[in-house]
């Protein structure tokens, strides 16, 4: 057991992410701490969870849930931050060495801009982050000298993979996906999906956002533009398998056609693991094969027709810039809107499509820039939604 355990900020900690990140570090043998904790609304949970873990710091991001809120049961010891900005302060403190961003969404941007300006460890589980800004992310990354450490099951074993050759060998990284609950339905059937038959994910439990993405496989687009910046591979090199046992989470295919892959049973608790414990692997928590069962693996490929959200996320790898945030704002609107009853499933990737098409592209955006036009598109998903 190492000495000095690695100070953990698990930041999102309410979140299917962060519950599993935090039950990897309960299990880890005194090798990792959870120092900070963090959530938007779930208070009670994030209670429940200082008194668990017994953080030095507890930050409630929503400030006007929290000025009303009883934080009697709060454990003493542990330091009640409020407000997003608290987030921005805690990412970059000395006593903090890994920042797990697992906040879903644009929110986890700053935050994690301010962990790679203090030269932490980010581990990565918030996709938007990268799909956002993912140029300027990894060029500060480079520039700091952070480790950027994904924590995506299809970008772990990516990154896994990757370790298999040098840069210059690498052919094409292929992303698998389990095809979400619809790969089958046709298109009338599609137009008839209702908000509980999508939060309905054949193989993993995720919240409510990241299953819609998963059915509409936009998950899939956004992780092209992931892949995109975090391993500076062009999208044109970058391919999309449906794969539903969710067995070979992703695949680096070499120039001698040479296909190194990562395999488990889906468990997010490994790849969580993974990032929090590298470049060391130990004993967890996580699900492993039973050997004595029959195993079967099947690929083939995406239906472009089904899910045209996949030829936005190869536009967007292509042209870089500014479009990968108006895709990102305008898909996440756009789910809240089929949540909300507003929006059809089938609508949701025309109505990112109208965005997208609708900005002024700017090949060389700043991060200011990037954040009003976060906000620009989902004004505009909004006007969409009541045309």
């Amino acid at each position: 057991m190492a000495s000095t355990p690695k100070r953990v900020a698990v930041f999102g900690s309410t979140g299917s992410i962060g519950r599993n990140a935090l039950e990897v570090i309960a299990a880890s043998n005194g090798r990792l701490q959870a120092v900070a904790i963090s959530a938007h609304s779930r208070l009670d949970e994030l209670v429940e969870q200082a008194k668990a873990h017994k953080p030095r710091w507890v930050i409630a991001c929503d400030a006007r849930a929290a000025k009303q809120y009883d934080w009697s049961e709060l454990p003493k010891g542990c330091e009640l931050l409020t407000g997003s900005d608290a987030l921005v302060r805690i990412a970059g403190e000395t006593d903090v060495d890994v920042l797990l961003a697992a906040i879903v969404g644009a929110a986890g941007l700053e935050s994690t801009w301010a962990a790679l300006e203090a030269k932490k460890t980010v581990a990565l589980a918030n996709k938007e982050t990268l799909v956002m800004a993912g140029e300027l992310i990894a060029e500060l990354a480079r520039k700091s000298g952070s480790q950027l450490l994904p924590v995506d099951s299809e970008h772990s074993a990516l990154f896994q993979a990757l370790q298999a050759g040098q840069p210059s060998e690498v052919s094409r990284l292929i992303l698998t996906a389990s095809g979400g609950p619809f790969k089958h339905l046709s298109p009338a059937e599609l137009q008839q999906v209702t908000v509980a038959e999508a939060l309905a994910h054949p193989t993993w439990k995720m919240g409510p956002k990241i299953t819609i993405d998963s059915a509409t496989m936009m998950n899939k687009a956004l992780e092209i533009i992931e892949a995109r910046w975090l391993f500076g591979i062009e999208g044109e090199r970058i391919s999309v398998v449906i794969h539903p046992q969710s067995i070979v989470h992703s695949m680096v295919e070499y120039v001698d056609g040479s296909v190194v892959s990562q395999m488990s049973p889906p468990d997010m608790r490994l790849p969580i693991q993974y990032a929090l414990e590298y470049p060391h692997r130990a004993p967890g928590v996580a699900r492993r094969f039973d050997w004595r069962q029959p195993l079967k693996l099947e690929f083939e490929p995406p239906d472009r027709e089904r899910f045209p959200a996949l030829a936005l996320g190869e536009e967007c790898a292509r042209s870089g810039g500014t479009t990968g945030a108006v895709l990102n704002a305008a898909n996440e609107a756009a789910v809240g809107a089929f949540l909300d009853g507003e929006l059809h499933f089938t609508e949701i990737v025309p109505a990112c499509r109208s965005v997208l098409s609708a900005h002024h592209f700017e090949p060389n955006p700043t991060l200011d820039a990037l954040l009003k036009l976060d906000s620009w598109a989902r004004q505009e998903i909004s006007r969409w939604v009541c045309a």
